[in-house]
């Protein structure tokens, strides 16, 4: 009898740290299609007004979030649909980009006809926009990341990396660009005289980066390495997010991230499924979501591919991969 109860106890244990697991992670509150089968790629305004998504199956498409209206279908060429691998908004959400392997276009958001229509200089794998959407901050292929003139045309400036550039930033008053790539560094740039301010190592290739809005702090991510919050002033790690080291051993790959407009939060989006908001000053995870898959039945999963904070900030919008919006609330 003794040893049928110590076995009871101890089969049961698992049962209880899954129940607790799944506890600490919670659900949408709502959510909705954008795209049949899936993104390539898809961006969230700054204050999730309006977003982009480069479908697999019918081009790129502008939708209004407040209602979840399809307001433009946008290609490069006529009566042709478009891979569009990326995307982005400018900060006053006036204009959009996106890119595919050759081709850029810059549109009015507001009444969705195209601006201007440029072919890459080499295939495009990350886009920001500064403020007024005068230049484009690329991250290429080519191994550097460039400030391209989308309204008349030309590369401004380039900013070197050793390997393909994976993601690229810019701050909110476009002072200054952040770049992350393949060669395991992160450099952040002074976007006026192309001079670079820091250049931060990584022991693996670095996949995701982004700047607070007000310039002060950075975020940078690789792969099997660490993901760190960085003070821009003074070049000095903040501090690394508390992940564990089997996820990293793993490989466990950011997809997105954003910090609030106040700079105190920092929200990030996984390669499977997870959104986690963070204090961006203490590190602390102040709470997590699991995005639901697009068959519950499969062991297909997604990535989350944008976020953004919405006008209260108590909202959070996520895209991910599988070509669904949610709708989270902190």
């Amino acid at each position: 009898m003794p040893g049928k109860i110590l076995y009871r106890s101890i089969l049961s244990l698992p049962l209880t740290f899954l129940l607790l697991a799944c506890s600490a992670s919670d659900k949408p509150e709502q959510s909705w299609e954008l795209a049949l089968k899936g993104t390539y790629s898809a961006a969230l305004a700054p204050s999730a007004e309006l977003a982009v998504v480069g479908s697999i199956t019918h081009g790129a498409s502008l939708w209004r979030i407040s209602d979840q209206e399809r307001l433009f279908d946008w290609n490069h060429k006529k009566d042709q649909l478009t891979n569009v691998t990326a995307t982005a908004f400018s900060p006053k959400t006036n204009f959009a980009f996106t890119a595919d392997s050759q081709t850029m276009v810059l549109w009015d958001s507001r009444s969705g006809k195209a601006i201007t229509y440029w072919s890459a200089p080499s295939e495009v794998l990350s886009v920001a926009l500064t403020p007024q959407a005068n230049y484009a901050l690329l991250g290429l292929v080519d191994h550097s990341a460039v400030l391209y003139d989308v309204k008349r045309g030309g590369i401004k400036r380039t900013f070197y990396h050793k390997n393909r550039v994976r993601s690229v930033d810019v701050s909110a008053d476009g002072k200054l660009a952040l770049s992350g790539s393949e060669d395991q560094t992160a450099k952040l740039w002074n976007l006026q005289d192309g001079t670079m301010i820091h250049n931060w190592q990584h022991g693996d290739e670095v996949r995701l980066v982004t700047l607070a809005p007000n310039g002060e702090k950075a975020f940078s991510a690789s792969k099997y390495d660490k993901a760190i919050i960085w003070d821009t002033n003074s070049g000095n790690a903040i501090g690394e997010l508390p992940l564990q080291s089997f996820a990293l051993q793993r490989g466990k790959t950011f997809t997105a991230a954003r910090f609030s407009r106040d700079s105190r939060k920092l929200l990030t989006g996984s390669a499977d499924r997870l959104v986690q908001l963070w204090d961006a000053q203490t590190l602390k995870e102040l709470k997590r979501w699991i995005l639901p898959k697009r068959d519950a039945w499969k062991p297909t999963s997604a990535a989350v591919i944008a976020l953004a904070f919405g006008g209260d900030e108590h909202t959070i919008y996520a895209i991910a991969s599988n070509g669904f919006l949610h709708k989270l609330r902190n």
